[in-house]
């Protein structure tokens, strides 16, 4: 598969930014159903499986993109300036992003969604180009491992002991000392920086990922290995919750392992029927957006201010959709997830415009 695009990639990348979407711009955030929320502190809904997902496809893609540049003997220092280059774009368009809901500088976030991205998508680069594979599964575990015992074991200034608590734990405290601007919840930020190391790791297990199914054994093999592994560290995950919880906002080791394993449990699902089986179907949607996935993210977030920020009459036009509730027999909370999946509809069409005119856009 070295030299093929493998389409179930592109799949399930367009369909973890659909779902992203959907749960990022409901019609209203008073009526929403409580699975397409994230967990509150511990635990984890089907939400908190999207942005981890979505940094493991990242993993893959980097073990299958720059195999092809080494193969084709394209030089180390072209490949950096390619590296450094997209980092830059992500982290600054992450920033962009985030000035233009406010247009002041005080109340600018460092911290974020594409600026996570950036940072994992540096880093696992970089680890990819430098090591092997077995070095790149120590990293990994170390990080995971270090992890957990500096959030379980460190207290922080003030605390007699270490604690796990929002707003009080070794992550936040770090990010009050060190991320400038603002941060997402005041005083610690989901997206910081000591839960970046792990969210790292989240993109070496998809280059790890991505360097089995480069390998030489044969494609049946591949997946029932990935549908193995994926299972035996989701289950490695939930046991390692019993003392560390799942928690996305920490990105804790345990929630590494479980959303890792179940991502490579539906790649694996996703490469059988897609490229093994040459069936696209449905999957033709997720390839469509997977194409320009972040690009399509990007886009979701500006368009937004007129689908949900400009009012029309007194009122804006997701506000209107979300009432007609009170006219029909559907709940308000139906009406919001319908008027989500109307906006990824829309989306869809700059996304197949670009995707029929060949045109792929790398942020």
């Amino acid at each position: 598969m070295e030299n093929k695009r493998l389409l179930s990639l592109d799949a399930f990348r367009g369909f973890t930014i659909a779902a992203m979407i959907v749960v990022n711009f409901p019609g209203s955030w008073s009526h929403v159903y409580l699975p397409l929320l994230h967990a509150s502190w511990h635990g984890m809904t089907p939400t908190d499986l999207i942005f981890p997902f979505f940094l493991f496809i990242v993993g893959v893609s980097i073990a299958l993109a720059y195999t092809k540049l080494l193969n084709r003997g394209i030089g180390r220092g072209a490949i950096y300036r390619k590296i450094l280059f997209r980092t830059f774009k992500i982290f600054l368009v992450g920033l962009l992003l985030n000035y233009i809901h406010h247009f002041d500088l005080s109340q600018l976030r460092y911290a974020g969604v594409l600026q996570r991205i950036a940072i994992v998508f540096l880093a696992v680069s970089l680890l990819f180009l430098h090591t092997r594979w077995k070095t790149q599964l120590v990293t990994g575990g170390l990080i995971l491992v270090v992890y957990w015992l500096a959030m379980v074991l460190i207290p922080t200034p003030g605390n007699d002991k270490a604690m796990l608590e929002p707003g009080i734990n070794l992550a936040a405290w770090v990010d009050s000392q060190l991320l400038p601007g603002k941060m997402w919840q005041g005083t610690w930020d989901p997206e910081g920086i000591l839960s970046t190391f792990p969210a790292i790791a989240t993109g070496i297990m998809g280059m790890l990922t991505g360097r089995l199914i480069l390998s030489e054994m044969g494609e049946e093999r591949k997946v029932i290995w990935m549908f193995f592994l994926g299972t035996i560290l989701a289950i490695a995950g939930y046991i390692w919750s019993w003392f560390f919880p799942l928690n996305k906002n920490l990105w804790t080791s345990s929630y590494v392992l479980v959303t890792g394993g179940l991502a490579m449990i539906l790649l694996a699902a996703s490469l059988f029927r897609v490229d093994m089986q040459n069936k696209t179907g449905i999957a033709r949607i997720g390839i469509i957006f997977g194409s320009n996935a972040i690009t399509i993210y990007v886009l979701a977030d500006i368009l937004g201010f007129v689908f949900y920020g400009t009012p029309i009459g007194g009122s804006t036009l997701n506000t209107y959709f979300v009432n007609l509730s009170k006219h029909t027999l559907l709940s308000p909370e139906f009406m919001s997830l319908l008027y989500a999946l109307l906006y990824v509809g829309i989306l869809f069409i700059p996304a197949w415009w670009l995707y029929k005119k060949k045109i792929f856009i790398k942020l």
